[in-house]
């Protein structure tokens, strides 16, 4: 790999065409489901008259049924290989989806969404765990550093994510609505069934290990340095929820409506898919996995105190962007630290299980922080902004605790 070429199509040739499948199934995968999820809040408060408290936590109940329940999807996978787990996903999301544009209850619209949610939960961990295996399998070849390629998949799936957006904003536009979005979600999981029905390879089922729970208490609880892991990663993802919860709230205070929502997603994939891997280039060859990590996490928190003391700007959205352009640097140092860590602190057969294990106690915090946050969304700004600002520094001192890692040294032209 040549020096200066740090885009996606310059990380890409060096990769092997099982990491191009699992790359390309994220992207295709975030622009299904991206095209619904930033409008799901607009539609729960404004189209079904939902109060705070409520949309809080039917977002939540989605969070925890996607991330709580990867432990599922990764067991399953561990067991069965990752190609039925992947197909049984996209079917189930293909029905939440349909399922969600006819909803006109509370009861309907949050049996909607778990199934959303699990579907996700079986197809992520399965993807994200080969991903992970690849990746490693990838380094000891080359002696690229894994992260490189957990980059170009985020980078990838962030390309989904801003396309995602663009595709419901059309469709809103032309008169659609909430359900012409997510009737087009199901259609691109359609796609995303075909393609892995015909490519994805067959993989011999393992004899399934006696004592389950057992397992994974061990696995979880019992391995410190793979919980504060763990723990250190929820509050990311607790962090990261606020793009669907505080953030409309704040682009609907400054601006009097969530129109100028769709521009700021935008705004953060493209962050993302423009420098993710020059950044995963820099700091996979010069800080350890665990720095980065602590890293990302006070940019984050950064980014959350920054929003009561930013002015206004044009059109009143420079707080929301501040937040959304150090939120996003805090994400690209940080998830893929994250990831390329769990190989190394659980033994590679429980590979899917850890990397579902990694969601679903992040899933579990999301759940009980939506609601909380939620509830806050009226309190006064400062109040607001220091509470979510303090979640992340939170997890910060905790990842401190992780063993390091000797950083690798960087290549000749790189």
């Amino acid at each position: 790999m040549t020096a200066g070429r740090t885009g996606l199509r310059g990380d890409a040739p060096g990769l092997t065409a099982y990491i191009r499948l699992l790359t390309g199934t994220q992207f295709a995968f975030n622009i299904g489901f991206y095209a619904v999820l930033p409008y799901l809040a607009a539609h729960l408060g404004d189209g079904l008259g939902m109060a705070g408290w409520l949309v809080g936590l039917v977002l939540g109940l989605r969070t925890f049924s996607q991330q709580g329940l990867f432990v599922v999807g990764g067991a399953l996978t561990d067991r069965y290989g990752p190609r039925p787990v992947v197909l049984a996903g996209c079917v189930l999301r293909i029905a939440g989806f349909c399922w969600l544009a006819q909803a006109g209850s509370t009861a309907t619209v949050i049996g909607a969404v778990l199934l959303i949610g699990f579907a996700a939960a079986l197809f992520s961990p399965a993807v994200e765990s080969e991903t992970a295996r690849a990746a490693v399998a990838h380094e000891r070849a080359t002696g690229a550093p894994r992260a490189r390629v957990l980059a170009v998949f985020s980078a990838a799936g962030q390309a989904g994510a801003f396309l995602g957006p663009l595709l419901g904003t059309l469709l809103l536009l032309l008169g659609g609505g909430f359900r012409a979005a997510c009737l087009a979600g199901a259609v691109v999981f359609v796609g995303v069934l075909a393609g892995h029905a015909r490519l994805m390879p067959r993989r011999p089922r393992t004899v399934p290990e006696p004592g389950g729970r057992a397992v994974f208490c061990r696995e979880v609880f019992a391995n410190r340095p793979f919980l504060l892991l763990c723990l250190a990663y929820s509050t990311y993802l607790v962090s990261y929820n606020q793009l669907y919860l505080a953030l409309p709230a704040e682009v609907e205070r400054a601006t009097g409506s969530q129109n100028a929502l769709g521009v700021l997603f935008a705004l953060s994939s493209l962050l993302v898919v423009a420098a993710q891997l020059p950044l995963t280039r820099w700091s996979a060859h010069r800080i350890a996995p665990r720095t980065a990590l602590v890293a990302g996490l006070a940019v984050v928190a950064a980014g959350f105190a920054a929003v009561p003391l930013v002015p206004g700007g044009p059109a009143g959205l420079l707080p929301g962007a501040t937040l959304v352009v150090l939120l996003t640097l805090g994400q690209m140092l940080l998830v893929p630290a994250a990831r390329g860590l769990v190989p190394d602190l659980v033994e590679d057969h429980r590979l899917g299980l850890a990397t579902g294990a990694l969601s679903s106690v992040s899933g579990l915090a999301v759940l009980l922080g939506s609601a909380a946050s939620g509830t806050l969304l009226d309190a006064p700004g400062p109040v607001l902004w220091t509470v979510l600002a303090a979640v992340p520094l939170a997890g910060a001192g905790l990842a401190l605790a992780l063993p390091g890692r000797t950083p690798v040294r960087p290549e000749a032209g790189i």
